[in-house]
């Protein structure tokens, strides 16, 4: 005690006035030396070394801490939830995969000369919360090769991540490929497909243009295929807001688009079951609006149908569409993070005025209807 007593008194007897000029150039010195030591490329960076122990550690306790930090006020809804969790396995494998495994393959080779090296997911999905698998998935983390979420508006596509994700350890390889995949049937259809239906579109969409039976994808089976060609095209520019679609129709060029607008365009669409006992109520209300309008807001049939007057083949057919995803739409658009086509400027105002409730209801109202004709593919797609 009596020699660090004396070292403490040594310091406050310095005149640290006189003492500036010298911390000064040792600053200078020490900052011109790391630039030297910059300028002469003399610091590796090649990531075939790795990472000291020590500096692994330290980054990712810092990345831990961080993430931990800044998800506190982040509330994650129920995730249990079969469409949450089939939209993000669709994803996981178009675009997490090469990095992170799978059950089928759980380190891929290139990913794992990365520096640091990717997790396998399967096996350290379990040591985060909910809410920080949101922060990393939706901001990614720097300096690892981890990119943020292609379209940050979309926190709903982020949880349908952490859904697939919360599952992921419980499967094996044949329980993963029929997740991804879910079932391919044998049809005609399959034989017509162009090339992208396979490779990637058929996985969520379906061959058939179904959208897996459970409304975590839109039917797409007889849509417009003017509609379909100007959503792939607003996708592909950014203009629609979709961190799963934007990367994937950024790839297509124009005659592949066209392509798949007119096969989804020309399938056969759905037909509803008749509606339960328990929905009739709310499809007469939802069948009110969309017919007569309400509380300043245009009539839906004029554009979406039914009705006997000519559609702009550039709106998209909702009947027989899945409930949920209709509704999810009228969400996104009141909270102005979907985007769209050009003329998606005109759904803005009605989508802020409907209520919960009454975009629920529109909803299932044009979910029971039979399909009422899509424009013809080959007059309307460009």
């Amino acid at each position: 005690m009596g020699r660090l007593r004396t070292v403490i008194a040594r310091l406050k007897s310095l005149d640290w006035r006189r003492q500036w000029p010298i911390i000064a150039v040792f600053l200078v010195v020490l900052a011109l030396g790391g630039l030297l030591i910059a300028v002469a490329g003399i610091i590796p960076i090649k990531a075939s070394s790795g990472h000291w122990a020590i500096t692994d550690f330290l980054l990712h306790f810092a990345m831990e801490r961080s993430v931990a930090t800044h998800s506190l006020n982040i509330q994650a809804p129920a995730l249990a939830k079969t469409h949450l969790i089939l939209r993000g396995a669709g994803h996981y494998e178009t675009d997490c995969r090469f990095c992170h495994g799978s059950p089928r393959l759980h380190h891929p080779p290139i990913a794992q000369q990365m520096t640091p090296p990717p997790p396998y997911l399967p096996e350290t999905v379990s040591k985060w919360e909910d809410r920080e698998l949101f922060y990393i998935i939706k901001h990614g983390v720097k300096f690892t090769g981890m990119p943020a979420w292609p379209a940050l508006q979309r926190d709903d596509e982020v949880w349908a991540m952490v859904a697939f994700l919360r599952v992921l350890p419980e499967m094996d390889g044949e329980e993963y490929e029929k997740l991804v995949w879910g079932e391919i049937p044998a049809s005609p259809e399959a034989e017509e497909a162009p090339p992208a239906v396979a490779k990637s579109c058929g996985r969520c969409h379906g061959v058939e243009g179904l959208g897996r039976g459970v409304g975590a994808f839109p039917r797409l089976a007889g849509q417009n295929a003017a509609y379909l060609y100007a959503s792939l095209e607003a996708y592909g520019q950014g203009e629609r807001h979709s961190g799963m679609m934007e990367p994937i129709a950024a790839e297509l060029n124009p005659e592949e688009i066209k392509a798949l607008a007119r096969y989804y365009g020309g399938l056969t669409p759905y037909q509803p079951p008749l509606p339960q006992p328990g929905e009739s109520a709310a499809i007469e209300r939802g069948e009110a609006i969309a017919k007569e309008g309400n509380q300043r807001i245009a009539s839906c049939a004029d554009c979406h149908g039914p009705s006997g007057i000519p559609r702009n083949p550039d709106y998209p057919l909702l009947a027989g569409q899945y409930a949920e995803y209709i509704i999810l739409q009228l969400e996104l658009l009141a909270e102005e993070k979907r985007g769209g086509t050009p003329y998606i400027h005109l759904m803005d105002p009605i989508a802020h005025r409907l209520s919960q409730q009454q975009r629920e209801d529109v909803a299932r109202y044009y979910a029971s209807l039979p399909p009422s004709g899509s424009v013809d593919p080959a007059e309307r797609a460009p």
